[in-house]
């Protein structure tokens, strides 16, 4: 269907739970006018009602009814606009007949996934199908993983405007403020229900290559582990392990694979939280890890489940406004290439990294698959951040107060 013939520029599937509701506010004031905006999920009316709440460039939007369960409704969706930007996860359970729908219709796709299994799924089941109807299936437009994949990207293309050779030993460092949504948990449950029912989900989830678009071909450089101890950086910084470091790892290695190995293939690729310095920051890095490993240990745990699950945000849920506007991400990620030349490159921005900033972050990537084509990489299938938006996302969120740098950051090594 060509564009020409679609009734509207995005459509937010989900639009009536929290993140779809921060993403719809966000796409009110973003948007150019214009631009033609609809909310669609199960409820009509509760839609309705959150667009009354939406400021006044909103209350014209169409509203659209459209059900994860309902593969009519939607393909009825899928074909009626330019790109739909779900919100409705976990994505294991509710995302891949929304691929299949935007697959088979031509039309772009973005999610909010960080869940490897459902990606895996979806590249193996629609990447051919994307392919020839020309869609732009695009996962983890938000927190996951925007920021590790676009500071990748740069420094590749500054080493590589300075003639240096491939990224060799890049690492991120990662420090934020803010809390751990209810959607979130969600989708680490159901992944780590999966693996404990199968052996073979447990080995390709721990595949540092279980994104790669052709896993024969990948390079046998050894990988960083993502289940680092408690450790010090050389100028004093406590750091502990990421929980995103599983899943955007996998991301940053397929969006070099799918560019050819352009960052190198020699690639190694890590991510650790910084926890501060000194006493406190080494007890910070104890607790952290300490942390992780019983969390994931309680939620394989059927009784320890359940004790969880009461204490847990619920889906759906989230922090206040206030809270939302307190939080911030800062990532730091030094990169050493194949020639010895060190770089390092700098992102953050303000809010809560996993409601307020990724709202940006998503409502920028649809606005960029809707209205900027022109631009974009000429790619379609299932793609990553970096592959599919590039420096056009990059730009998009710098002129919305997020920082993505890359520079020099020292004599090369001697």
């Amino acid at each position: 269907m060509a564009d020409a013939e679609r009734d509207f520029d995005i459509a937010v599937f989900g639009a009536s739970g929290f993140v779809g509701r921060l993403v719809a506010d966000y796409l009110a004031d973003a948007a150019p006018e214009g631009t033609r905006i609809a909310l669609a999920g199960r409820s009509a009316a509760k839609l309705r009602a959150v667009r009354a709440e939406l400021p006044a460039a909103a209350h014209d939007w169409a509203v659209v009814e459209a059900d994860s369960t309902d593969p009519a409704s939607l393909a009825a969706l899928a074909a009626s606009t330019r790109v739909l930007a779900t919100t409705v996860g976990p994505y294991a359970r509710y995302g891949m007949p929304v691929v299949a729908a935007c697959a088979g219709a031509g039309t772009h796709y973005a999610d909010l996934t960080g869940e490897i299994l459902f990606v895996r799924r979806a590249i193996d089941e629609f990447d051919e199908v994307a392919r020839r109807s020309g869609a732009r299936i695009v996962h983890s437009c938000g927190y996951d993983s925007v920021p590790s994949d676009l500071a990748v990207l740069l420094l590749h293309e500054r080493a590589a405007a300075d003639g240096a050779t491939g990224l060799r030993d890049v690492r991120l460092e990662a420090t934020v403020r803010g809390g751990m949504s209810g959607g979130t948990i969600a989708s680490l449950r159901g992944q780590v229900e999966a693996m404990r029912s199968d052996p073979a989900l447990r080995r390709l989830a721990a595949d540092p290559f279980a994104l790669s678009p052709d896993r024969d071909a990948e390079p046998t450089v050894r990988q960083p582990s993502d289940a680092v101890p408690p450790g010090r950086t050389e100028d004093g910084r406590w750091t502990a392990p990421f929980i995103m470091a599983p899943y955007n790892t996998r991301i940053v290695r397929r969006s070099n694979a799918l560019q050819g190995w352009a960052y190198g293939r020699s690639l190694r690729y890590g991510e650790v939280m910084g926890v501060g310095r000194g006493l406190g920051g080494a007890a910070a890095s104890v607790a952290v890890t300490g942390g992780l490993v019983g969390a994931l240990g309680a939620l394989s745990f059927g009784p320890t489940r359940s004790l969880l699950d009461r204490v847990l945000p619920a889906p759906g849920t989230g922090p206040s406004a206030e809270v939302r506007e307190k939080g911030w991400f800062r990532m730091v990620v030094d990169a050493v290439t194949e020639d010895r030349r060190r770089y390092r490159a700098i992102v953050s921005g303000q809010g809560d990294p996993g409601y307020a900033a990724t709202a940006v972050m998503f409502a920028q990537s649809a606005l960029a698959l809707a209205l900027d084509g022109d631009r974009l990489p000429d790619r379609a299938g299932s793609l990553t951040p970096a592959t599919a938006l590039g420096g056009v996302l990059v730009e998009r969120l710098r002129a919305a107060g997020h920082t993505y740098e890359a520079a020099v950051h020292a004599r090369a090594d001697h």
